[in-house]
């Protein structure tokens, strides 16, 4: 639902203030409806006694004082009067507990009949009740409604109650929630650094037992990449006393074209095992982050090109520094610039900002690729059949390095089709950690 809070501590506070509000406004509910039952019966109470005082008094007295007598207790609202007829047809009672009380203060021995109740009056029937004589006393009530009065004291008692137990769910949801804010961090902290410090296994039961199991799962990630680094560093140095050999045989042949070719062959075999341990090590990992001139970087590597007689164009307009692994972040672009060159015939780079980002993109007006092949272009070794083959260079390598760096950084790079032709690499880098 759209209502709901996306975050778990948001929806754990909104279902604990929620159940209790609904406690709170039942309890109220159920308080209120006692509370008016209790001020009914004291009121019925009241109101029998009275109506039996008034009956008991005037039928003691003389017939000719008991119409003086009426216009005394008669008020505004309030009229007692003598009535010598029997009253008409009577009605059903409207309360049942003040028919009740009042024919307990008046006794069996003065008859009760209850009236009609006039248009706009109180809660109480106008009713009638029969003296010894045969007269009778009428007493109707043509007062305003009454007034429910809500309990102030209550209802303050009640609001400050359910602040407290808000307050109190609030810091227990944030001691729940946090080992969880704590993991997602962890994680996205490992995706930059395999080798960063190992969580702390505190707390709870639960939470030590994810905490080892994380700790556990970092351990073999870390031994995995180990065991890989060491199997190819040990072929590599293998290898490298046959490709001696083959270079050494390679000068004895006469024919000088194949020697060329052999040695090309022997030159990308050193390129491809550097750039694989380059790769499986993490580029730059061991660096230490510190503030990078984006802008002069990319200058940097624009203007080396250019010495070199390539094409390669900057636009470079960041506004502070990036906190980054700097020789990483230069391998990250150079890799993409060569990219370019080698596959566009020139390059361009332009660095921007956006909204809490870096953005760094590197250009070029080559032949692109398939939409198909945008993201598998990333994969090591990968080659596109027909455009990059092995007479443009390159190991395959080049854009998986730039992308784990980029993802280092705790950001992306992608690659998308130029409008017109040609391919843009995008690095965006977030400005705050992640």
């Amino acid at each position: 639902m759209k209502l709901l809070p996306r975050s778990l501590f948001g929806r754990l506070v909104l279902l604990f203030a929620g159940a209790l509000t609904l406690a709170l406004a039942v309890a109220l509910a159920l308080n209120l409806h006692e509370r008016h039952h209790l001020l009914s019966e004291a009121s019925f109470d009241r109101i029998a006694d009275h109506v039996a005082t008034t009956v008991r008094l005037v039928d003691r007295l003389e017939p000719h004082d008991r119409r003086t007598v009426m216009r005394l207790l008669s008020r505004r609202h309030h009229r007692v009067s003598l009535v010598r007829s029997p009253p008409p047809a009577t009605a059903p009672p409207r309360f049942d507990g003040f028919a009740r009380a009042l024919r307990a203060a008046l006794g069996p021995a003065y008859p009760v009949r209850f009236l009609a109740q006039p248009p706009g009056g109180r809660r109480v029937h106008a009713l009638a009740v029969r003296l010894h004589d045969g007269d009778w006393v009428e007493f109707t009530d043509r007062g305003p409604p009454a007034r429910h009065h809500w309990p102030t004291r209550l209802l303050v008692q009640i609001a400050l109650l359910l602040g407290v137990a808000i307050l109190v769910s609030l810091y227990a949801v944030s001691r729940v929630t946090r080992p969880l804010a704590l993991f997602a961090d962890a994680a996205r902290a490992l995706g930059r650094d395999i080798r960063r410090p190992a969580l702390a296994e505190t707390g709870p039961a639960e939470v030590r037992r994810a905490a080892k199991a994380f700790n556990l799962m970092q351990r073999r990630l870390v031994g995995f990449l180990d065991s890989r680094i060491r199997m190819l560093t040990a072929v590599s140095h293998d290898l490298k006393t046959p490709v001696t050999r083959l270079r050494l045989r390679a000068e004895l042949l006469d024919d000088e074209t194949l020697r060329k070719q052999l040695n090309a062959d022997l030159d990308e075999m050193d390129a491809m095992l550097a750039g694989a341990l380059a790769y499986l090590r993490g580029e730059g990992s061991g660096e230490q982050v510190q503030p990078v001139d984006v802008n002069a970087l990319a200058e940097s590597i624009a203007t080396d090109a250019r010495d070199l007689g390539q094409d390669v164009l900057c636009t470079a307009a960041a506004t502070a520094p990036y906190p980054a692994r700097p020789q990483a972040l230069r391998r990250c672009l150079d890799n993409l610039v060569q990219n370019a060159l080698r596959y566009g015939g020139g390059a361009e780079i332009t660095v921007e900002e956006g909204p809490g980002t870096l953005v760094i993109r590197v250009s070029d007006r080559g032949p692109g690729l398939p939409e198909s092949e945008l993201e598998r272009a990333f994969e090591p070794f990968y080659r596109v059949e027909g455009s990059r083959n092995r007479e443009t260079g390159g190991t395959g390598l080049g854009l998986a390095i730039a992308r784990d760096v980029a993802e280092a950084h705790g950001g992306t790079l992608v690659l998308a089709n130029r409008p017109g032709g040609g391919l843009v690499a995008t690095v965006t880098l977030p400005r705050v950690a992640t």
